[in-house]
């Protein structure tokens, strides 16, 4: 699998999801593309499996991409811990 960019800091996670939530999908695309290593993490659960991997990580991003457009910063969780569940949730349905 390939190398993912390293994940955001709490302080950089709440600025771009600040950004996002102002209009702004350059944020938006950042937030996405800094937490695909949390995708590639949850899919590893599923390599014994017989599913592609690739099929698994396409789903997982789409789960990752619901998981930034439905987060909800003032629930006080990190957007990992919400997309985790979301990345999840893709792939079992």
């Amino acid at each position: 699998m390939k190398t993912f960019p390293k994940p955001l800091s709490i302080q950089e996670e709440r600025e771009y999801l600040k950004r996002y939530k102002e209009g702004d999908l350059e944020a938006r695309e950042v937030l996405i593309n800094r937490n695909l290593r949390l995708v590639a993490h949850v899919i590893k659960k599923y390599q014994q499996t017989g599913y592609d991997m690739d099929d698994l990580l396409s789903v997982g991003t789409i789960g990752l991409i619901k998981a930034v457009n439905t987060f909800n910063v003032e629930k006080g969780s990190r957007l990992a811990t919400y997309a985790a569940k979301c990345v999840e949730n893709a792939m079992l349905t």
